[in-house]
């Protein structure tokens, strides 16, 4: 008999700039169950969404160096890829001034692992619902 493979981790694109809080977050994904794709940076994000069609749900963070922060990150996002989810994160107080794209979820950090899985797992089961 044939053996069938095992289904396919859904794949969550981790953006972070900092090693240690990038680490931290796969280390998160991946003991949820997801694959953990890395980026540090945004315009590194944009390259891998342009090559991994796989790609369900991007974690990034808002402050980044390079040009590009998380915030524009999720515009594009929204706009070149809209069935892909976002959550965002980050260590700075943004309250109600922050202008979220259209089914984005913000966490601040220091973020509770459970309540982000809990969001991933939510956002997974809604793409392929």
């Amino acid at each position: 008999m044939a053996q069938s493979a095992p289904p396919a981790r859904k794949a969550v694109l981790v953006v972070e700039d900092e090693p240690i809080q990038r680490m931290m977050a796969v280390d998160m994904v991946e003991d949820a169950g997801f694959e953990a794709v890395e980026a540090y940076s945004a315009a590194e994000a944009i390259q891998v969404l342009e090559t991994r069609l796989d790609i369900r749900v991007v974690f990034t963070d808002i402050d980044m160096p390079h040009g590009i922060d998380g915030m524009r990150l999720a515009a594009t996002i929204r706009d070149r890829w809209p069935p892909i989810e976002i959550i965002i994160t980050s260590g700075k107080m943004w309250g109600r001034s922050l202008k979220l794209p259209d089914r984005a979820v913000f966490f601040p950090k220091p973020y509770r692992r459970d309540k982000v899985i809990a969001e991933m797992e939510r956002m997974v089961a809604d793409v392929t619902s």
